[in-house]
């Protein structure tokens, strides 16, 4: 995939953000130094937008499909109230081991379940109304999680989906992740009852804001 902002711009973006923890600086390196797909970390720009969006919304019941080692969920945890939870769905065993390690160390560790194993079985475990989803998990199947946790998701309550331009890809999409983005990115303006609004954030954004 091609970078869609140049390095020099993002580390100056970056240098103008609230800073992370230290503790999610040690979770960024060892995720680069063990894992074989580093840069699927969400990253210092975007964890702090979603821990900020979190905030906003007043979220206290929120959905993130996509865990990997941990960064997004624990960026998200610090937005919510002390009596607010983030259900994490992750079906990668190495990932969620590491995540576990730095869970535990978080002062918002109570906040944080994990769910592993398929994540469209497990959308179906989660009974209560939701406030936020976060998606970033395998492309293929954003489209079917978005259908899975609409009707979960309170009116007025934000679906965030990563990833959504995909390098730039979806200006000519030719692998499957390409057209598969390409096509959730269609479908989703097709509903009438959300707004949706891309960014160009990382590697693009989108909200989609249920009516």
């Amino acid at each position: 995939m091609i970078g869609l902002i140049s390095s020099d711009i993002e580390k100056y973006a970056s240098s103008k953000t609230s800073a992370q923890s230290n503790m999610l600086d040690k979770l960024v390196k060892e995720t680069h130094q063990e894992m074989s797909m580093p840069q699927m970390l969400s990253g210092h720009l975007e964890g702090r937008f979603l821990k900020m969006m979190v905030e906003i919304s007043q979220a206290k019941n929120v959905l993130e499909i996509g865990m990997f080692t941990g960064y997004s969920a624990l960026s998200m945890a610090e937005g919510l109230p002390a009596n607010g939870k983030i259900t994490t769905l992750e079906i990668d065993a190495k990932a969620i081991a590491m995540a576990k390690k730095y869970i535990e160390q978080s002062p918002h560790k109570n906040k944080i379940t994990i769910l592993e194993g398929d994540a469209l079985t497990n959308i179906d475990k989660i009974t209560e109304p939701i406030d936020l989803v976060f998606i970033d998990a395998d492309k293929p199947n954003y489209y079917n999680y978005f259908v899975k946790v609409l009707p979960k998701l309170k009116s007025g309550g934000l679906i965030i989906v990563d990833n959504t331009l995909w390098g730039g890809e979806v200006l000519s999409p030719h692998t499957q992740d390409g057209i598969a983005i390409n096509e959730f990115n269609a479908k989703v303006l097709e509903h009438k009852n959300v707004s949706v609004v891309m960014l160009t954030i990382r590697d693009g954004v989108t909200l989609i804001r249920k009516h």
